[in-house]
């Protein structure tokens, strides 16, 4: 596939705010059926937003992390299912260019790839006969209902016995999937379990996560790329923030959409936009967004800095990238806690928009790598001298 010229930041985001209605319009469909929609992954395919964090000579754009951001929170405004499974889809495009050139010419031959992946050990390897056999259960696995290949992480049975962690590329094709995904929030991204049962892997497709973690990658294509230089663990957890201050955006546009003719009931404001506590609640809310709109980009803009430049990382930018992505998550959960407060009883209504946004907050800021909490005490321990209690940085 020929090298193409990328589209703008603008472009990109333009197309996926064009999305919007169309997302909006499906979601009722995506919760019921949790995954989603065709039309929807149709949209998001057409606009050349699976191809932002593809290597060019694939026909990739090599998006910087600051736009990948950008256009996920657009998505986002849409429906977080959607921006959610695109941002896997947008990470595990990036890992495949950590593997060998070999292995990305086999998984990006299907144009438009979709490879869905986690990073969480779940899953055994032992080696045999010019690879490996993998045995695993992997949990949490969003959108490999819908996804042609798998990246999932095992532990390989080292010859002295120890263990250490390894990324394998495996078509979903080979995977069994467990139908478990009954869950109260982003109920569209279809995160089933896999299964591998006695799979073989080649070797080239089998990359040790030791070398990964500081840096090392495989592919020899791609290590003059910016977006290629940048630590694995960082640029997973700054490609989902989008998804993040895109529900911050779509809380606030459901609450104005519904402010008008609303009154307080017991009171006498017939008009809830005029109550002194209306001002003070919208005007926290729109401030807690603002801190984590802040905060995500401070992220983004120092990965896109380091990898231009090639710059080494410090623990404390590592660790303060992770704690960036918290807050984010954690100023947004506040300002939609706040809007939900001030919607009134008629807002758990399956049909309003605001009890689905806090859903899908909530379970976000669950996710361990997400997690406010997790990722200051991680933070913290940096900034008072100890050493990081994570491999994950």
């Amino acid at each position: 596939m020929e090298t193409v010229q990328a589209p703008s930041r603008a472009e990109l985001v333009s197309r996926a705010s064009e999305l919007v209605p169309l997302l909006r319009e499906h979601t009722a469909w995506t919760e019921e059926h949790r995954r989603l929609s065709d039309e929807a992954i149709q949209a998001v395919t057409d606009a050349g937003i699976l191809k932002m964090r593809a290597p060019a000579r694939y026909g990739g754009y090599e998006s910087d992390m600051r736009t990948l951001v950008a256009v996920l929170t657009e998505l986002g405004r849409g429906d977080a299912s959607v921006s959610w499974t695109v941002s896997v889809w947008s990470i595990c495009s990036w890992l495949v260019g950590l593997f060998p050139d070999a292995v990305q010419d086999e998984v990006f031959a299907t144009p438009d790839v979709r490879v869905c992946g986690l990073l969480s050990p779940s899953g055994t390897a032992v080696a045999k006969d010019g690879g490996y056999v993998v045995n695993g259960r992997w949990a949490f696995n969003t959108g490999s209902l819908q996804s042609h290949w798998n990246s999932l992480v095992a532990m390989l049975t080292m010859p002295d016995g120890t263990q250490q962690p390894v990324m394998a590329l495996v078509p979903v094709s080979d995977l069994k999937i467990i139908d478990d995904w009954y869950t109260t929030g982003l109920r569209g991204t279809g995160s089933v379990t896999t299964v591998a049962t006695e799979l073989f892997v080649p070797a080239e497709r089998m990359l040790p996560m030791g070398p990964v973690m500081h840096e090392q990658y495989a592919s020899v294509l791609n290590a003059g790329s910016p977006i290629y230089q940048t630590p694995m663990l960082l640029t997973a957890a700054t490609s989902t923030v989008g998804t993040v201050l895109g529900l911050g955006a779509a809380a606030k546009e459901a609450f104005f959409e519904r402010l008008p003719g609303r009154k307080i009931t017991y009171t006498e404001y017939a008009r809830q936009s005029e109550a002194p506590l209306t001002h003070l609640q919208i005007a926290d809310a729109t401030v807690r967004i603002d801190e984590a709109e802040f905060h995500a980009y401070r992220a983004a803009s120092l990965l896109d800095e380091k990898g231009a430049t090639g710059d080494p990382w410090s623990l404390e930018e590592r660790a303060g990238v992770r704690a960036d992505i918290g807050a984010a998550c954690q100023r947004t959960k506040e300002a939609i806690n706040i809007m939900s407060t001030a919607s009134g009883a008629s807002s758990i209504y399956s049909d309003v928009p605001i009890q689905r946004i806090e859903r899908d907050m909530q379970a976000l800021s669950l996710h361990a790598i997400l997690h406010p909490n997790t990722n200051l005490e991680l933070y913290g321990r940096i900034l008072c001298g100890m050493p990081p209690n994570t491999m994950y940085l």
